[in-house]
């Protein structure tokens, strides 16, 4: 199942050129004269990229296995390590044979292998180019401007802590809430009455909650009681109808910088990319086409439509 799943990946890989993008590259140095075999149980190197493998004396380290695996899709790359790194090294090893083979054949001098290399570089010029304008860009002054920007439009909204009794009848609730008057215990009858069982569980307590996460009717009923009472009529939803009885009231509290702080930096680097390459345009000469290379229409500037005559003066 695991090597199914993989090898199809690589395929998919192969298909989008990844492959040899990965291995059009100059060979690694030659390997050192004694390696330790790969299967004797010799203590962990000290190495922090230590070779996997040998290919034909051409070393394959653990890096190269943490890259493939971050090309795979999420559902294999979720599998633990040991269980595909069989499946990784043998694609590894088949990989830098072809590629060792592709060489052999003088294939690395060709237009097509030479544009691919072209590309794939120029692809990691761009990222490298954007990180760094990005890293530059996201000071602490940015951040902290972006986060209170987040607070204005973000704004603290206030918090119920109610519980509620549910059941499925008007008659059940209204002789429920006359319990309650005589000095009924809240949590008790929840637990022993109660249609909602997660709720009943915990006496009925649905912990803190805003106005926008609950029903319409239960939601207007439980903001405009105070705290510590409980709903005089019973409240009817979709769910059935609703003894209320509101623990707390609190202002929501407002998360903080590092608890937003990815977010924000992933709203700002799309507006810096996006100012980058505004600015890369404003001073570039930019010159388009049509698909078989003729000249762009020209646009027609548009007409303005015709001044009503003034009548004439006597």
């Amino acid at each position: 199942m695991v090597n199914r799943v993989f090898r199809a990946a690589l395929l998919s890989m192969a298909a989008c050129g990844l492959a040899l993008a990965a291995h059009a590259q100059t060979p690694a140095p030659a390997p050192a004269a004694t390696p330790a075999p790969a299967a004797q149980a010799a203590p962990a190197p000290a190495d922090a990229d230590p070779v996997v493998a040998r290919v034909n004396g051409e070393a394959v380290h653990r890096s190269d296995v943490q890259r493939m695996v971050a090309q795979l899709p999420p559902q294999v790359q979720q599998m633990p390590l040991e269980m595909i790194y069989p499946a990784v090294i043998e694609q590894l090893v088949n990989s830098k044979l072809v590629a060792e083979a592709g060489y052999k054949a003088n294939l690395a001098g060709t237009p097509e292998v030479k544009d691919e290399i072209k590309r794939a570089e120029e692809r990691a010029v761009q990222r490298a180019y954007i990180q760094k304008e990005v890293q530059s860009r996201i000071t602490p002054a940015k951040l902290d401007e972006a986060y209170q920007a987040f607070l204005k439009q973000n704004p603290a909204q206030e918090e119920v802590k109610a519980s509620h009794i549910l059941v499925e009848k008007e008659d059940e609730a209204k002789a429920i809430i006359a319990q309650l008057k005589k000095g009924g215990d809240f949590a008790k009858l929840a637990k022993e009455k109660s249609k909602d069982p997660v709720a009943a569980e915990q006496g009925g307590d649905l912990g803190y909650f805003t106005k926008d996460t609950m029903v319409e009717p239960f939601a207007d009923a439980a903001f405009a009681m105070k705290k510590g009472e409980v709903s005089k009529e019973p409240v009817k939803t979709q769910f059935g109808w609703h003894i209320i009885k509101v623990e707390d009231k609190r202002t929501q509290p407002q998360p903080s910088l590092d608890e937003v702080k990815p977010q924000l930096e992933q709203q700002l680097s799309k507006d810096i990319v996006t100012n980058v390459v505004d600015d890369l345009r404003k001073v570039a000469k930019v010159e388009t086409f049509q698909l078989d290379g003729s000249p762009m229409p020209k646009e027609e500037p548009a007409q303005t439509a015709p001044k009503a005559e003034e009548p004439k003066k006597n």
